[in-house]
């Protein structure tokens, strides 16, 4: 690894430990003298940080084991009757890939940028609020800003040399995205290792099936560690900086769909999942989703879904706190701007792809979107941060919630129903094939 690098990783796990309540002042302090610190000085700071004692004021308790986990959850959730015939649990299976797709597709364009800079590209393109997908403008004013001309020409160009786009009129199918790409796995996982598949299952298909540049922050440290050698935990916590970042939240949808219902057991194959690369809050996101889409197949109410999510993680953890905050200001105003205001508030000196301020904005696009998919993913995508993550997470539920019929053709029609993908031997796969997979999947599991 080369000296960057690993400079990089010591100066993250600094904030990453001092988010998870450690006392890291005397190791930073530290480090900060030194100018040009050496391979081994760099890996003693490393070593220091994992004996940073927790600060006696840290008010959150968050395990990372799942029998832990769920002696800290608030309540137990029972299963649910599904009460659906096998085209309308079809239907809803379909309806949450295609709406999984379009909502990261809609983000796409947008990942990383700040909400007011999505209000310039929409302000500038004389089509603030959002309501399809985003525009090219192919005569910019000289004042536009040279990040959005430089974004525009980006997408413009990758258009021209591949034929496939993500802005308005250049969209053929469902664009190549790690979003779609780890549920088209999970799928893999379950098709091949049945819903017993264990973390070293998940290890073994990354490996095989996985390129690894394609994958990012925790997933490419965890998958450097199985390279190694090194089995989970470990793979989890070794040199990741990122175990709390969204990475196992995005993985979250797959475990949901096929487990109509039963919140509980989303979550449990969620946890297996998610503990490859995270810990803590990262493990806790993609329980939350995956309890929430299994709830989004026998409820439209959005704060029972929400209420799901929440009944399989820690009710002291960082991410129930933001979740539930969000819930408190969304009956507050009636303007989700006001909301996302409070949010970044609160929740903004976390990196733009934490599980926890996106969690907050999807929790956001959900309440504010009162069922609607238009609106729900739209909000979803105006709010900045991981954009594309955002939403296809809410895109994914309100596609339960509705059904593939039920879904406005201005945001399927343009995929037709194909996704590009770098899951090797599963490219320009058809998202109804897909979703047909999955349904077996799901009917086998209710059976049993």
């Amino acid at each position: 690894m080369r000296i960057e690098d690993l400079k990089q990783i010591v100066k993250d796990e600094i904030v990453q430990r001092r988010e998870e309540g450690y006392d890291v002042a005397e190791v930073e302090e530290r480090f900060l003298r030194i100018e040009d610190a050496t391979l081994s000085e760099l890996q003693g700071f490393l070593e220091a940080l994992d004996e940073c004692p927790l600060r006696s004021d840290f008010m959150y308790k968050e395990p990372s084991g799942l029998s832990e986990i769920i002696a800290e959850r608030p309540r137990r959730l029972e299963k649910s009757s599904v009460n659906l015939s096998d085209e309308e649990l079809f239907e809803k299976i379909y309806g949450g890939w295609l709406g999984r797709c379009a909502g990261c597709l809609l983000g796409k364009p947008v990942e990383g940028l700040s909400q007011e800079q999505i209000e310039t590209w929409l302000n500038i393109a004389g089509e603030y609020s959002l309501e399809d997908y985003f525009p090219d403008i192919p005569s910019l004013p000289e004042d536009a800003p040279k990040w959005l001309r430089d974004r525009l020409r980006y997408f413009n160009r990758l258009f021209e040399r591949t034929g496939i786009g993500v802005l308005r009129g250049q969209i053929s199918r469902m664009a190549r995205d790690d979003d779609i790409d780890y549920t088209i796995i999970n799928l893999h996982i379950l098709e091949n290792y049945g819903p017993n598949f264990t973390v070293t299952n998940v290890g073994e298909s990354w490996l095989h099936l996985l390129p690894y540049l394609q994958v990012y922050t925790a997933e490419r440290a965890a998958y450097r560690n199985l390279v190694n050698g090194l089995e989970s935990p470990k793979t989890a916590t070794y040199m990741n900086p990122y175990r709390e970042w969204i990475g196992a939240q995005i993985r979250a949808d797959m475990w949901g769909y096929v487990s109509p219902g039963n919140p509980e057991l989303a979550a449990e194959l969620a946890y297996r999942d998610a503990s490859l690369s995270h810990v803590k809050n990262g493990i806790y996101g993609e329980m939350l989703v995956s309890a929430m889409i299994s709830a989004a197949f026998t409820t439209s109410n959005i704060e029972e879904i929400i209420d799901a999510g929440l009944s399989v993680i820690p009710k002291k953890s960082r991410l129930t706190e933001a979740i539930k905050d969000v819930m408190k200001w969304s009956r507050e105003y009636s303007d989700w701007r006001n909301t996302l205001s409070r949010i970044f508030e609160k929740y903004g000196h976390y990196h733009f792809v934490h599980t926890v301020n996106n969690a907050a904005i999807v929790t956001m696009g959900l309440l504010y979107g009162r069922g609607n998919y238009e609106k729900s993913i739209t909000i979803s995508v105006m709010s900045g941060l991981d954009t594309d993550c955002n939403g296809a997470t809410v895109g994914s539920i309100l596609g339960v919630i509705l059904g593939a019929k039920s879904l406005p053709e201005r945001w399927i029609k343009p995929l037709n129903d194909t996704v590009e993908s770098y899951v090797i031997g599963y490219n320009n796969s058809r998202i109804s094939h897909l979703a047909n997979r999955t349904f077996r999947i799901a009917k086998k599991i209710m059976e049993t």
